[in-house]
């Protein structure tokens, strides 16, 4: 018996001295530092494929030591905003991080260090690692603009170094360059004796690039090329309708081979100065990642997921509320390339459902979801004083009121006509030959597909310049409901 007791009585000592031990020796850890757990909070909450990604489970790392040993292992906020993606540059080809949220805020006012034009490189032959600039447009009041540069000018070397695959980037991001042009002589390409240097200037972008009326074969022809959806200018947009209305134009060609994207809501307005103002139309329907969806479902209804055709743009901290001028047109061309994307292509799928949308160009770029800037708010909507990080996670998949999306290899042109890159003459002029391919359909001279120029087949497309901007090809909403 005493034996017994000895034993229980050893065994309870050894047990609290283990106990004791392992209490001692538990690991101690740290609180994530503020950004990373903004990082991992704000794409729990928002990100589209949050349930694809077994790191943002609320169950696998609920708030303390799990997440926060999740969360330590990074020291590079980009590295772990990176790890919380699906599929990056696969899947997810468009959510970004930032330091500074005021990176965002320039991007989402068209606000950027530029020179002031637009082009697209082709390699100068078809496996070649050199490359030529062409100029697509130039913007008024620009570098561009005053050094002489314009539409269809071509380009070999900045600094007098040859453009080629792997020094483009790092030549045309340059602050301040010296541009030598290039003819284009015989199918041969060669330099000029003309150069120019310009630097770049800080500037906001007017997307409502050119618009006009014009009469063509009886049908008075509103012609609008349009290069971003950007909140700013919805006023000016809206005035170009006014013009258009009061001009009595019955045909209407939105030109949008160069527009990456932009706001949905200036694709709504859009869309409402086309068609319709009946507010009672759903222009497009949108699918959450199932938490927030539940949670937009429950606060605000079912309605909140339908965005809808509308009749006033809404007022702003600069402009008053206005009704939107409206064509009521039951068909529309729109001019379209790789290029078109996003709410571009928003635009276009929300209006097949209603009107006649005739897609003139070549195969869009295939985008049919949008971001939201992502800031870290305090419970009363005020922005965090302990660092300035934002992110623009992809939050939201956008289907039509038919409930068409998916539509990742693009959508595909009613009429198919390159731009001749060899040979790019005034945008607006009826005899520009994407205008010029939806003007002969509208006069019923019915052309599916127009060749290739043969001037160009000699060289091969390599990129548009406009990716290399912050940003290209994004979609973002304004709101969640």
């Amino acid at each position: 018996m005493k034996k017994s007791t000895f034993i229980i009585t050893t065994l309870l000592i050894l047990s609290g001295v283990i106990f004791i031990t392992c209490k001692k020796d538990k690991e101690t850890i740290p609180e994530a530092n503020v950004i990373n757990s903004f990082i991992w909070k704000g794409l729990h909450d928002y990100y589209l494929w949050e349930a694809d990604v077994p790191n943002l489970s609320e169950t696998t790392y609920p708030e303390g030591d799990k997440r926060n040993k999740l969360l330590n292992q990074y020291t590079d906020p980009q590295e772990l905003f990176k790890s919380l993606l699906y599929q990056p540059d696969v899947v997810d080809k468009w959510s970004f991080l930032v330091d500074n949220s005021k990176i965002i805020d320039d991007w989402t006012n068209a606000v950027s260090t530029t020179m002031g034009f637009d082009f697209v490189l082709y390699r100068v032959s078809s496996g070649s690692n050199n490359l030529v600039g062409i100029v697509r447009y130039v913007l008024k009041g620009t570098p561009a603009e005053k050094a002489g540069i314009k539409r269809g000018d071509l380009f070999m070397k900045i600094n007098d170094t040859q453009l080629t695959i792997s020094n483009y980037n790092t030549l045309l991001s340059n602050s301040s360059y010296k541009l030598t042009f290039a003819i284009d002589t015989n199918k041969v390409l060669t330099d000029s004796n003309k150069s120019v240097s310009m630097t770049a200037v800080e500037m906001q972008e007017n997307p409502v690039f050119k618009d006009t009326i014009f009469t063509y074969k009886n049908q008075k022809v509103g012609y609008l090329c349009y290069n971003g959806f950007t909140s700013d200018f919805d006023i000016e947009l809206n005035n170009v309708f006014k013009e258009f209305k009061d001009g009595g134009v019955n045909q209407l060609v939105v030109d949008l081979r160069y527009n990456g994207g932009g706001s949905v809501q200036s694709a709504i307005y859009l869309a409402s100065m086309i068609y319709s103002t009946e507010s009672s139309k759903i222009f497009s329907k949108k699918v959450y990642n199932s938490l927030l969806q539940q949670y937009i479902v429950s606060k605000y209804g079912s309605s909140a997921l339908e965005d809808h055709f509308t009749g006033t743009i809404a007022k702003t901290e600069t402009a008053p509320a206005a009704s939107i001028n409206c064509l009521n047109l039951n068909k529309v061309y729109i001019i379209g390339t790789d290029n078109t994307a996003s709410a571009s292509e928003l635009l276009i799928n929300s209006l097949r459902p209603y009107i006649t949308v005739k897609l003139v160009g070549t195969k869009t770029y295939g985008k049919y979801v949008a971001s939201n800037t992502i800031k870290d708010w305090d419970q009363n909507g005020n922005v965090s004083t302990k660092h300035s990080y934002a992110m623009q996670p992809i939050v939201v998949k956008i289907a039509n009121s038919a409930g068409v999306t998916d539509f990742v290899n693009g959508l595909t042109p009613d009429i198919n006509v390159q731009e001749d890159v060899t040979n790019l003459l005034p945008l607006g002029e009826p005899v520009e030959p994407m205008l010029q391919a939806a003007l002969n359909d509208m006069e019923g001279n019915v052309i599916a597909s127009y060749p290739l120029k043969s001037a160009q087949m000699g060289m091969s497309k390599f990129m548009n310049g406009n990716m290399l901007k912050p940003f290209a090809g994004q979609m973002y909403i304004s709101s969640f409901k």
